[in-house]
């Protein structure tokens, strides 16, 4: 189709986690789709990986960035205020600096595509009079959950995570108490409050896209797009325009941890890494390292210091730490692994990992980038969910999808042991168990390579979506 002239404008909320997908998003639409691109990115001043990822590529620049500086906040805040809370004060305080950035561009974009996080730059869009569509870079699932939310709190009575039956969503998988993302945790919550006002600016806009594909969430995209009951609160049209993650980068000279990889046997290393943001306690990690040592398998962790003050510590500050210094380790720990193990500080080339032929296994908290990035190497996970909506991806990895295990008792919740890491790993890379998953994982890894070439679900999607805008704009 000819989109030559398209001008797509797309804004990234902050942190690593909503930055990543957002520019896999706009290569897409670049590389794939002949469209001109423009992200504009919330920066906050805290992320030497988020600084690392806007740096200008090499090549030929695919996408233009413009980053929205940092606003100081600290006055609207204070020590006991959520991640979430946060973000949603970031980017209110950054809308003017958005709205000033769009109109300063020579080519003004023809549309803006928002993340879930940027609901109120909808009226931007408006005063533009440009098309304006929402990015949920997660599930159809999650998608139905936070549309369907303001329903569930008329309906309900009392702490979500109290209920003893799980919330019933039209049509979709029912949701346990225990799996609700982190603003439903607790509903006296300033965070709760912002989830439920970004549950109906939901409905605001042109169309609403989501990183899953249709072969993956059948059931979940067939309510949301037929169920009466879910499409009178989801009344924009849906495009299912995954998987969608970051491509991997061959290029230049190998990293010693990838010459590493190169020597171990096929499918016989265990990845453990907690995203862009989670970490552990160190009683947690102490655990997890006798775990990995007890269970005799290869094995790379991105380790981190521990947490003080809860899973999402990093959210703002990945990469930073005063130094690389694994202290918090077990003693010894380096020096009885050293021949079976890579501890890596803070950060690792997770998609160059994941798709290594020595990449055996993913302990991971279960991220929707990680899980894809997982399910696109056919790799089987252990999944380990921190916070925001893990808990719903885990669950659904496990018990829908059949490509990972889990502990049996969330690890926000207790500490989970050495003897049952240990019991995990080895179900994911020695039993018949992990060979069920494996063969399972490489059938979705097959899946979505279709889903997005040409003449595929997702590609088709992305097509339409794209003639969607070319219509809005003869009008």
């Amino acid at each position: 189709m000819d989109s030559q002239k398209l001008h797509v404008a797309i804004l990234a909320s902050p942190g690593l986690g909503h930055l990543i997908p957002v520019l896999v998003l706009g290569n897409r639409l670049a590389t794939h789709h002949a469209v001109k691109v423009t992200v504009l990115v919330l920066t906050t001043s805290t992320s030497p990986a988020e600084s690392q990822l806007l740096k200008p590529p090499a090549g030929p620049k695919v996408v233009d960035t413009i980053n929205i500086p940092p606003v100081d906040i600290s006055h609207l805040i204070d020590a006991n205020t959520r991640v979430v809370t946060q973000i949603c004060i970031m980017v209110r305080e950054s809308l003017p600096g958005v709205r000033s950035a769009i109109a300063g561009m020579k080519h003004r974009p023809n549309v803006l595509i928002a993340d879930l996080f940027c609901t109120e730059a909808f009226p931007i869009a408006t005063e533009f009079n440009i098309p304006k569509y929402l990015y949920i870079p997660s599930t159809a699932w999650f998608t139905a959950l936070t549309s369907y939310c303001p329903v569930l709190h008329e309906q309900i009575d009392g702490q979500y995570v109290d209920q003893s039956e799980p919330l019933q969503i039209p049509g979709c998988k029912p949701v346990r108490p225990e799996d609700v993302v982190d603003p439903m945790l607790d509903r006296n919550d300033q965070q709760y409050r912002e989830y439920l006002r970004q549950a109906m600016e939901f409905q605001l806009g042109d169309g609403i896209l989501m990183n899953t594909w249709e072969e993956i969430e059948p059931v979940s995209l067939e309510a949301l797009r037929r169920n009466e009951s879910l499409r009178a609160v989801v009344k924009p049209p849906l495009y299912p325009i995954g998987p969608l993650t970051r491509p991997i980068e061959l290029a230049g000279p190998k990293s010693e941890l990838i010459e590493w990889l190169d020597k171990q046997p096929h499918e016989s290393v265990i990845f453990v890494s907690f995203g862009s943001g989670g970490t552990l306690s160190a009683q947690q990690i102490t655990e997890l390292a006798w775990g990995l040592e007890l269970s005799q398998q290869r094995f790379i962790w991105v380790v981190r210091p521990p947490a003080e003050n809860g899973a999402d510590e990093s959210f703002f500050t990945s990469g930073s730490a005063s130094d690389g210094t694994p202290d918090y380790l077990p003693e010894g720990f380096l020096r009885r692994t050293k021949k079976t193990g890579w501890v890596v500080p803070l950060w690792a080339q997770q998609p160059e990992i994941l798709n290594h032929p020595s990449a055996g296994g993913f302990l991971s908290h279960c991220g929707w980038n990680s899980a894809l990035e997982c399910i696109k190497s056919g790799v089987p996970m252990i999944a380990w969910p921190l916070y925001a909506e893990q808990r719903l991806n885990a669950t659904m990895l496990t018990e829908e999808l059949g490509i990972a295990v889990r502990p049996e008792i969330l690890p926000a919740k207790k500490v989970v042991d050495r003897e049952e890491i240990e019991k995990l790993v080895r179900t994911v890379m020695e039993y018949k168990e992990g060979k069920v998953m494996r063969d399972k994982v490489k059938k979705l890894k097959n899946s979505a390579e279709n889903a997005l070439n040409k003449g595929g679900s997702s590609y088709d999607t992305m097509c339409n979506l794209l003639r969607d805008v070319q219509m809005r704009l003869k009008f």
